[in-house]
């Protein structure tokens, strides 16, 4: 496949999933925008075809710049991952309207935003390809976690909504539900914790961020003409 051509956006891409889905687009040589708040972790990424962008998802006017200028530099967008993510874990009863407010703006309309800011050149071009990261908590939920498990499941809703609207032009949009991956957040986990996760696990272990680098490869990629309002899980068979 023939990627040279191809610019991709990928948000929340300092660390983690994000920074392993930019990864690996750019190795298969992709040009791609990497997003993100941090600027000194940014500019981490030492590589010809990795542009940085300074972007909060969660204000409109960032999204629409960022969007603008990599149409000024590239003149399309052929990919987009929304991965941008936050979590504020607690009980609902202890819940704060911020906790509540802070990652449904980032998780969730964060992706709206950038969706909505980039949807107009893809239909122009009646071609595109948008994931959406969500997550098994989504599916699932989680005790603690109802901020982060409705702009998952959100989300999805957004995902099946807008593939709905713009397959007749030829763009295709899919959710990835990760399960337990190995990432800082997870890194966290004390041995007794993780144990505990992997015995829910039919694969017997957690995932590394790689798999889920390679399912969103395969989603933006020549491969997929035909798959597209899905989520797709790599969780080692958690959701069955």
């Amino acid at each position: 496949m023939d990627n040279r051509n191809k610019i991709a956006i990928v948000t929340g891409a300092t660390r983690g999933i994000g920074k392993a889905i930019a990864e690996r687009l750019l190795a298969a040589g992709v040009t791609v925008a990497v997003c993100g708040r941090n600027q000194k972790l940014l500019a981490e990424f030492d590589h010809p075809q990795a542009f940085p962008f300074t972007v909060d998802v969660s204000n409109p006017n960032n999204v629409d710049t960022m969007t603008k200028e990599v149409l000024k530099q590239f003149g399309r967008i052929d990919i987009v991952v929304n991965n941008a993510g936050i979590t504020k874990d607690n009980l609902l009863m202890r819940m704060t309207d911020d906790d509540w407010s802070s990652v449904l703006d980032v998780n969730l309309t964060g992706a709206f935003y950038v969706c909505r800011s980039v949807i107009r050149p893809m239909m122009k071009q009646k071609a595109g390809k948008i994931v959406n990261i969500s997550s098994v908590i989504g599916v699932m939920g989680n005790a603690g976690q109802v901020n982060y498990a409705a702009s998952k499941a959100g989300l999805i809703g957004v995902t099946k909504s807008l593939a709905k609207e713009v397959a007749s032009r030829g763009i295709l949009v899919n959710a990835v539900a990760p399960g337990y991956i190995d990432t800082d957040m997870t890194l966290m986990l004390d041995e007794k914790q993780r144990q505990q996760i992997i015995t829910h696990i039919p694969l017997g272990r957690t995932g590394s961020v790689e798999d889920v680098a390679e399912t969103v490869y395969f989603l933006v990629s020549d491969a997929n003409q035909y798959i597209t309002g899905q989520t797709m899980h790599v969780d080692g068979g958690l959701v069955i």
